[in-house]
């Protein structure tokens, strides 16, 4: 009598089983959306392009409008002190130069410096009206770029004032006090105090060069500041004038010295 072996069908554990399910979901799931994840992965990548191509673009730009700047630059402070048609024409070529860099790469990191050095080159060459509008255009474009904004309205206040507006001038000072951080709020309140003491206004001045003394101990205004505080208490409260002398008579009357 012979025995047989019986050996028991191969199955699956439940976990593979589970796994070869899943798996066979996950393909057939795939087939069904392979048209829509080609789709998605080209629009990735298209995207992908489309950033890269903008940063590159833009540090295209970047170093187009460095270069202008840099080439304005050598414009304006090599201008021959000697030979003033040669100047008058480096400074133009800067001014042009400039203006090229704020009006086709306005978005570069270089356009607010171009700004700024446009306003000063406009200032150099007298141009007074076009100065002004350049600094306020910085200030309306540019104003979050604290570390320049309160040097713009220093030369703006400067530029007023030689075009004879005071008033105007004595605004933009007094704006920057409000401006956060601005590495040049002593020389606003000295320029304040000055304008009011121009004006007769000796009490506001006092006030001014007082507020420099006591915020900014350690500027170099400090000391001029105290010593017209003293020309200032002077000149309100003069002391009291030595008595005159006695005359000494005369045995003869005084004659008029020859001419």
């Amino acid at each position: 009598m012979t025995y047989r072996i019986k050996v028991p069908p191969r199955t699956l554990p439940v976990d593979e089983a589970h796994l070869v399910s899943g798996l066979e979901h996950w393909m057939l799931g795939l087939a069904n959306y392979r048209w829509s994840i080609l789709v998605g992965l080209l629009l990735l990548l298209l995207m992908g392009g489309g950033i890269w191509g903008i940063f590159w673009y833009d540090a295209q730009n970047a170093g187009k409008a460095q270069e202008l700047e840099r080439e304005a630059t050598i414009h304006l402070f090599t201008r021959a002190t000697n030979d003033p048609q040669k100047a008058a024409v480096n400074l133009k070529e800067a001014i042009a130069l400039y203006k090229r860099v704020v009006d086709e790469y306005p978005r570069t990191p270089t356009a607010p410096l171009a700004q700024f050095s446009l306003g000063n080159a406009y200032l150099q060459s007298n141009d007074l009206a076009s100065a002004i509008e350049a600094y306020n255009r910085f200030i309306s474009t540019y104003g979050s770029y604290v570390s320049l904004l309160g040097l713009v309205q220093q030369k703006l206040g400067y530029a007023y004032l030689l075009k004879g507006d005071v008033d105007q001038a004595a605004k933009v000072y007094s704006t920057i006090l409000e401006v956060p951080g601005a590495m040049n709020r002593d020389y606003a309140l000295f320029e304040l105090a000055r304008l009011e003491e121009n004006r007769s206004r000796s009490d506001e001045a006092v006030k001014h060069y007082q507020e420099l003394m006591k915020t900014f101990p350690n500027s170099p205004l400090t000391s001029e500041a105290a010593m017209r505080v003293k020309v200032i208490e002077a000149k309100k409260n003069p002391d009291p004038s030595p008595a005159a002398a006695a005359p000494v008579p005369s045995s003869s009357p005084s004659k008029p010295s020859k001419p």
